[in-house]
């Protein structure tokens, strides 16, 4: 059913459930799994030009841990792209390029106050995306996630 996911990775608590749920899918369906940071260009382009390298250089470290968090969710080998440019649309050209069979990614991003809402950029990648795409919403805290154990009872 899955032979390639791409999880989009922005670092945030958000997409932590995400990457459990996309890292189980690839386990069960032996499908490999591609992690993709998008630094985003609208970050850069808007702050003082002198601050501009240090903030791509601090972009591009965020990325890095946001990457080495899906690493950590699983024993599998992940491969890991950075790119910079408007999420949705690097997310989307991304799912093109490597031909994947679905996106994983939370619902709101490191600036979302609603948790209730999609993000801005959640909802531009379902409707731009030429796969299909899980968005996961993050769990208020001391809730029970039981999103997995009903993926066990479907592909058992």
């Amino acid at each position: 059913m899955f032979d390639t996911i791409v999880i989009a990775t922005d670092g945030s608590a958000s997409v932590r459930r995400a990457i459990r749920v996309a890292v189980d899918l690839a386990e069960r369906f032996d499908a490999s799994v591609h992690a993709l940071y998008v630094v985003d260009a609208g970050d850069v382009e808007t702050a003082p030009e002198r601050l501009r390298d240090e903030m791509r250089e601090a972009l591009h470290e965020r990325s890095e841990e946001a990457l080495a968090d899906v690493q950590a969710e699983t024993e599998r080998d992940v491969t890991f792209a950075v790119r910079e440019g408007r999420p949705a649309a690097e997310i989307a050209n991304y799912a093109r390029e490597v031909d994947t069979d679905l996106v994983a990614m939370g619902t709101r991003g490191r600036h979302g106050e609603n948790r209730f809402l999609i993000g801005s950029v959640a909802e531009r990648v379902v409707r731009t995306c030429p796969v299909p795409v899980l968005t996961v919403r993050q769990l208020e805290e001391g809730s029970t996630d039981t999103l997995l154990e009903g993926l066990e009872d479907e592909t058992a």
